[in-house]
């Protein structure tokens, strides 16, 4: 049984293994009746419109089904049941488990208690596998994804697409630059392991700095939901924004990619350029959770 909890459970093979897949199914190579009879289970703890979405349309276009539980409030969570008995009992009605929860570390439980395969779609301020796959997928597209100059700009500490992101790319040799407003940088555990793995990574206080020499700049939003209260949030809500002026003089090959929803932190001015992937990105996503749920169910 296959558990995608994060994107360190795949080496770099495996992720390269699903990317072609993916691009098979781009392609419309693929078996509408792969996973026909297949019954997918959806567990959203936290909102969700993309990832939830593409999993359904994903599981749709493989030919099987999903059941969702629908609101929190509206289930046996109210009433006090734990996170391992919902997991249990779901695992008899399913053949795999879309899991989001706002605790960090609540999917790898989650994995420990079911009997069908267990994808993360969001822990907390941890770990998002299938956003870094369609993520790399996306970078894939438009260049060579070895030894790249990546920014990572926002909400570094709590954004986990950041932080599963930055593992991925450092299988790919890349150079990360990370931009972010005062307390909100990528976690020192996390940079500390990445060096020691031979991933050069460089601090900047301003994306001007930087964002000439950049292949990929990869943009966050500040999550409110990660803050502990609003006068933390609002200190530095707003404390950046991407604009076409800003991207005057950068690489004709740049990319600019945003795991969305996104705020204020991109000018909208900067979706008609060429550099602007963030809707692409998004797209992808059916073909790359096609790809992780035919990996995990056939």
């Amino acid at each position: 049984m296959t558990h995608i909890i994060s994107i360190r459970d795949l080496d770099r093979a495996e992720i390269d293994d699903l990317m072609d897949n993916a691009r098979k199914i781009q392609s419309h190579h693929f078996s509408e009746s792969s996973l026909k009879g297949k019954i997918l289970g959806l567990l959203f703890f936290e909102p969700s419109t993309r990832t939830r979405m593409s999993f359904e349309a994903a599981m749709a276009r493989l030919g099987g089904s999903s059941l969702t539980m629908g609101s929190v409030e509206a289930s046996s969570i109210t009433k006090g049941e734990t996170l391992a008995d919902t997991i249990r009992v779901v695992s008899g009605y399913v053949d795999a488990i879309i899991l989001r929860h706002p605790k960090e570390g609540a999917a790898r439980l989650a994995s420990e208690f079911a009997s069908v395969p267990v994808i993360n779609a969001g822990d907390g301020a941890g770990q998002h596998p299938s956003q870094t796959l369609l993520d790399l997928y996306t970078i894939r597209q438009s260049m060579k994804i070895d030894k790249l100059n990546v920014g990572l700009l926002g909400d570094l500490r709590y954004g986990r697409t950041a932080h599963s992101l930055a593992h991925a790319l450092s299988l790919y040799n890349a150079t990360i630059h990370t931009i972010s407003p005062k307390g909100l940088e990528l976690p020192g555990t996390l940079v500390d392991e990445l060096r020691e793995g031979g991933t050069e990574v460089i601090d900047h206080e301003n994306i001007i700095d930087v964002v000439k020499d950049l292949d990929v700049l990869y943009v966050t939003r500040i999550q409110r939901e990660r803050f502990p209260d609003s006068s933390s949030y609002f200190k530095v809500a707003s404390s950046y924004r991407i604009t076409p002026e800003l991207l005057a003089g950068v690489k004709d090959s740049l990319i600019v990619l945003h795991p969305l929803p996104r705020l204020d932190e991109i000018d909208p001015r900067v979706d008609s350029l060429p550099y602007a992937k963030y809707f692409e990105q998004s797209n992808n996503g059916i073909p790359v959770r096609m790809a992780m749920l035919e990996k995990v169910m056939k």
